[in-house]
């Protein structure tokens, strides 16, 4: 029989340490140890293996935790404790958790966290289509020219946006639904047509939805929802491309 093995990066992911992108820059670092010998991108864990990081030992995780949170304009999404007004201080959790994608300092919303390195990365696949929904606010009077073209495709960033579905709230409010996470995209995408961004809100990531979270609150996700997510993430790709940060 074959002995059953685990890439290290997905060994990493799933002990709760961090996501399986950030757990590849490790390795690189020379961080990474697999009985006291340094791991390659690749390298196989097999049962038994101590696998350590800065020569902290590191287990499986057998229960993993998965959060929504209601982000506050004014914070930084990174784990990076150093950085002013950081989320991972903000929220303070008992455990140590990750956010799965981002959003920007000046935007608010909903913020998934986990210490399951797996799932970020099906989540944060472009390629798979799954929905991120936010209610935007911008400077001026939203005309029919300005909602044909945001939902038809924009040039950013050296690509056109995916087509999306927008919808128009009130004279300067409207509903956005993407399936790709480039950097700042809502904002880029209004400057391109001359508007300024007021407010923008992220009210559901796929199958979870903020709700009536209050602002700067963190949830556990229900049963229910964790069911459903797991079945949209059922035929997720497993590969990152250069956009993937869900912003």
């Amino acid at each position: 029989m074959e002995e059953k093995t685990t890439r290290i990066n997905k060994f990493i992911s799933e002990s709760g340490f961090t996501s399986r992108r950030e757990a590849d820059r490790l390795i690189e670092a020379g961080r990474v140890a697999i009985n006291g010998v340094a791991a390659e991108k690749g390298s196989k864990v097999r049962e038994g293996d101590l696998v350590t990081v800065d020569g902290q030992p590191l287990k499986k995780k057998e229960k993993h935790v998965y959060l929504a949170f209601n982000k506050p304009r004014g914070l930084e999404t990174t784990t990076d404790e150093s950085v002013k007004d950081n989320v991972i201080s903000y929220i303070s959790y008992p455990e140590r958790i990750f956010p799965i994608g981002r959003l920007d300092k000046d935007s608010q919303g909903l913020l998934l966290f986990t210490d399951d390195g797996d799932i970020v990365n099906r989540i944060l696949r472009s390629v798979n289509n799954h929905e991120k929904e936010y209610i935007v606010t911008v400077n001026q009077l939203i005309t029919t020219d300005f909602l044909n073209g945001m939902a038809g495709g924009v040039p950013i960033l050296d690509t056109v946006t995916k087509p999306c579905t927008v919808e128009q709230l009130s004279t300067r409010q409207f509903r956005i639904i993407l399936t790709q996470g480039l950097n700042r995209q809502i904002r880029r995408m209004c400057e391109y047509f001359g508007y300024k961004v007021v407010s923008l809100r992220r009210i559901r990531i796929m199958n979870i939805k903020l709700g009536d979270l209050r602002e700067g609150a963190i949830r556990h996700l229900s049963p229910l929802e964790m069911k459903e997510l797991d079945n949209l993430l059922q035929n997720s790709i497993k590969h990152f491309t250069a956009e993937d940060t869900m912003e």
